[in-house]
């Protein structure tokens, strides 16, 4: 993957992410056609905003850092298109697991 420096700094309670490409072939081999295109539920993290702070005071950090690639919801995210490259902001809350390296 190709990472594009971005200046955006994401606001409290949110991640800027790269979506990674999903395989296009099937663990046997088999080709899979561009129909079958689902969204990428993964990616990389370009940038982190401040913690959030619920309602109720309380601070929430980013379950993640810059660099980590993280599993996030199916339909998680707004996407931001820059030139020919699409990133996401990404909730905390949306961001399900953070891969191991």
């Amino acid at each position: 993957m190709t990472t594009k420096i971005v200046k955006l700094q994401p606001t409290p309670g949110y991640v800027l992410v790269f979506p990674k490409e999903s395989e296009k072939k099937t663990a046997s081999g088999i080709v899979l056609p561009d129909s079958h295109e689902e969204k990428p539920q993964k990616g990389e993290v370009l940038a982190v905003g401040a913690d959030q702070v619920s309602e109720s005071g309380v601070k929430i950090s980013a379950p993640c850092k810059k660099g980590d690639v993280i599993v996030y919801k199916e339909w998680g995210g707004n996407e931001y298109k820059e030139g020919d490259e699409e990133y996401l902001f990404i909730k905390f809350e949306d961001i399900l697991a953070v891969v191991g390296k």
